[in-house]
């Protein structure tokens, strides 16, 4: 089977890339500019401290699911592969704060850890929600944390995905994720905190 592309249908699809490539970028220079890029060490520990939180949430999470012991197939798996990957981040992240690192809260789950319809939708929002915070946050990181950043964040949309996936919905959605405040965040996570 061959497929025939013509000059206009070709040009036509390059502009359609390139028109939407100019919107993300402006979106990109909006986000950068309304975020005040305050690049300074007190602000990557802030950030960091962040996404430290979010890690030690989400494995206090998968552990508490898994002990719980409802889980099976395929949710059994997730939980069992992405606990582990959110264990790895709280050491990585633990480590790259060294002594600025935050205590950890305690967490509740409610039944979140024990109804696997409840887990799926719960793991969905956590991932999701790292994941915009990783993007919302990145312009505001120096050069050296946002590489640290940058070797979680391509770990934690596969997490979303898969954590989607599980859900029934479409994995990648979209071809530009958005980016969300910390105060977004902090509203997500808020009801788990205790």
């Amino acid at each position: 089977m061959s497929i025939r592309i013509s000059r206009a249908g070709l040009f036509s699809r390059s502009l359609a890339v390139v028109g939407a490539l100019g919107g993300s970028a402006l979106g990109a220079a909006e986000l950068a500019a309304s975020s005040g890029s305050q690049h300074s060490a007190v602000s990557d520990r802030e950030i960091l401290n962040l996404a430290l939180l979010i890690a030690r949430l989400q494995a206090a999470f998968y552990a508490e699911a898994l002990k719980g012991g409802q889980l099976t197939g395929e949710r059994h798996q997730f939980a069992s592969v992405v606990g582990a990957q959110e264990r790895t981040h709280v050491s990585f992240l633990a480590a790259a704060l060294g002594p600025h690192a935050s205590h950890s809260p305690r967490f509740q789950f409610g039944d979140a850890t024990t109804d696997p319809k409840k887990f799926v939708s719960t793991a969905e929002s956590l991932e999701s929600t790292s994941l915009g915070v990783y993007n919302g946050q990145a312009v505001n990181l120096t050069p050296q944390a946002l590489a640290a950043a940058a070797r979680i964040v391509s770990v934690e949309a596969r997490h979303a995905a898969w954590a989607r996936a599980l859900a029934g919905k479409d994995p990648a959605p979209v071809a530009v994720d958005m980016p969300i405040s910390v105060a977004k965040a902090k509203s997500v996570l808020a009801p788990f905190l205790v």
